[in-house]
Order: structure tokens, then sequence, then C-alpha cells
């Protein structure tokens, strides 16, 4: 299945985000189920959030894998969603 997660960072958050950016890549690459994941931008084109396209087995593999995302770890969001997908076109 295959699962969206939608973040907003706190605000004034960037550094947290920086800081932790690194370690974000690199559990992308290690647990493989990331489909595809980009930053989301503010009207400045600063990075405020992500949107991530998980393809896990199901919702609780899904969440499993947002808490263990080191962004989440280090308090990066105010907000997050995670709401099962349909590919559609792409």
């Amino acid at each position: 299945m295959r699962f969206a997660l939608m973040t907003k960072d706190k605000p004034g958050a960037l550094q947290t985000r920086m800081d932790n950016r690194d370690a974000h890549l690199a559990y992308i690459a290690e647990t493989g189920v990331v489909e595809m994941a980009g930053p989301v931008l503010d009207d400045d084109g600063q990075m405020c959030g992500s949107l991530i396209v998980l393809e896990v087995a199901n919702l609780a593999a899904a969440q499993a894998w947002a808490d263990n995302d080191p962004y989440a770890k280090a308090g990066l969001f105010s907000s997050v969603i995670l709401q099962a997908w349909k590919k559609v076109i792409g």
C-alpha cells in the first residue's frame, strides 16, 4: 500500500531541519520504502515541510516509519498527516 506523509515544520525550525537532514536522507536510503519524497517550500523558497510517499504493508508500518524518521525524533514538525494514497498518474 502507498501512504502519503505530509508534514509542516514548526515555525523557525529550518536549522533543526538542516541539522538532521543527513540522518533523514540516510534513513530514507536505509529503509528502502520511500517511493518519492521532497521538501515543501515556503514563499521564499525555504524548506518548511515534507511530502513523502511510502510503499509499505499497512498503516502501522507507515506510522512506524514516520515515528522513526530523524526529523520526527528531532521534534521538527508542527503537524503530520499520514493518509493512504492511490497512485493514478506517473
